[in-house]
């Protein structure tokens, strides 16, 4: 089976645990803390990969998780930290945010990398925390939770010219004549159930990739047919054949070409507007010039149009030399996102929300959620430090303003905490 999609769930390694721990060793008067860091967690990465050609492997697995960092150790050790998790997908696939629908990544270059969920940095040990005033710290940090998300992975087939046109127009035949691939061909509407590729070899060492999909009919970008499932592996070609089939009547191939041309813009307006080559197929069949003729009359020299017999291979090489020569002309495709880069950006704190849900005060602010999850809450001094954090970061503030009042349940990521008036 062709499975050009996947919806899979990713989650980074989480950080180690710093640790408190102090020299006890003779000799060594007033040895001090000496907990040592946790390991940074392995982070989750998508490689693109020229061998592969479906997301099949996605089908049976959804759930990926990255190794978390080895928990530090006394004497200063640090822990070990973990592998990331490479994840390897076809060359094509479009990395998405299933929950905000965001472009993360759009994999075009074999060997191009995106990392989909980073892993948590380590927790820092007690010796990190000593300072002149507090020599004997007893506290230390919890690894960083690793990042989480659903992610919907679409594949694009890379191809510089693609087939369309109605079911049965010839358009696996021609492929099939023009390259070294072989599609099912038979005498019934949608024989090409998944996309086909296919390389065309020219003069002088050019070559092109030719890609032909399910046939297209009324209705298709509203889920009739075949066609609206494909239409995605077309987006990325620089021109579009457009087969019709001549040995209809003439008012037929008019209307096919209409159908397909406004199932085109309902889809997407800019795939409409591809450059466009019609290639009038079956002109073996009697009556084929003066549909052709036709066709050349009501669309005014707008599209060229070649009449071709793709089941015989006439007028194939005129068709494929003008296909070479526009694609030399036209610039590539380019990618939906731009691959990321050595960027500098500067860090804007973020605002603190809170969300009322009766009794419950919902705390919305990713630097505190993960300040909160890093801190050893069974430790009366790490809490104190916490507490001050959240002091200087405006949170009892945010949460007065909100309504809260002694008793009441603040919910900051994962944790609860009962709300206490100090005063």
């Amino acid at each position: 089976m062709f499975y050009d999609e996947a919806k899979i769930y990713v989650r980074g390694g989480d950080g180690g645990n710093g640790i408190v721990a102090f020299r006890r060793e003779k000799y060594v008067p007033r040895g001090g803390p000496s907990g040592g860091d946790g390991g940074r967690g392995g982070s989750v990465i998508l490689e693109a990969d020229a061998s592969l050609r479906t997301l099949v492997d996605f089908r049976y697995r959804t759930h990926y998780r990255a190794e978390r960092g080895q928990h530090g150790q006394g004497k200063n050790k640090h822990g070990r930290s973990a592998p990331d998790l490479v994840l390897r997908v076809p060359v094509g696939v479009v990395v998405r945010d299933a929950a905000t629908g965001q472009i993360l990544a759009d994999l075009v270059e074999p060997g191009q990398r995106v990392v989909v969920a980073a892993g948590g940095r380590g927790g820092r040990g007690n010796a990190r925390f000593a300072t002149p005033t507090d020599r004997a710290p007893t506290y230390a940090e919890k690894g960083e939770p690793g990042e989480e998300r659903w992610l919907i992975l679409e594949l694009k087939l890379l191809a510089d010219v693609g087939l369309i046109g109605m079911p049965n127009a010839g358009k696996s035949t021609l492929l099939s004549r023009i390259s070294a691939a072989r599609p099912k061909i038979a005498d019934y509407p949608f024989t090409t159930l998944t996309p086909v590729l296919g390389m065309v070899r020219m003069d002088e060492g050019k070559s092109f990739v030719v890609a032909d999909i399910p046939g297209l009919i009324e209705g298709a970008h509203q889920g009739a047919g075949l066609g609206l499932k494909f239409l995605r592996h077309i987006e990325r070609t620089r021109v579009l054949v457009h087969v019709l089939d001549v040995s209809l009547p003439a008012e037929d191939v008019w209307r096919n070409w209409q159908v397909v041309n406004k199932e085109l813009e309902h889809y997407n307006p800019q795939l409409a507007r591809r450059p466009q080559v019609i290639a009038a197929n079956k002109m073996d069949v009697p009556g084929g010039e003066e549909k052709v003729a036709y066709l050349k009359d009501r669309l005014a020299d707008a599209y060229p149009v070649f009449p071709i017999a793709a089941a015989t291979g006439a007028g194939l090489e005129p068709l494929l030399y003008h296909l070479a020569e526009m694609l030399e002309r036209l610039p590539p495709p380019a990618p939906l996102i731009e691959p990321e880069e050595e960027k500098v950006t500067a860090f804007t704190p973020e605002e603190i929300t809170i969300i009322r849900e009766g009794d419950v005060f919902l705390v919305q602010n990713r630097e505190i959620e993960r300040r909160v999850a890093m801190t050893y809450l069974d430790n009366d001094e790490a809490v104190r430090r916490l507490q001050n954090y959240l002091r200087q970061k405006g949170l009892e503030d945010a949460l007065q303003r909100a309504g809260v009042f002694p008793g009441a349940t603040v919910r900051i990521g994962k944790y609860e905490f009962e709300y206490m008036d100090e005063a």
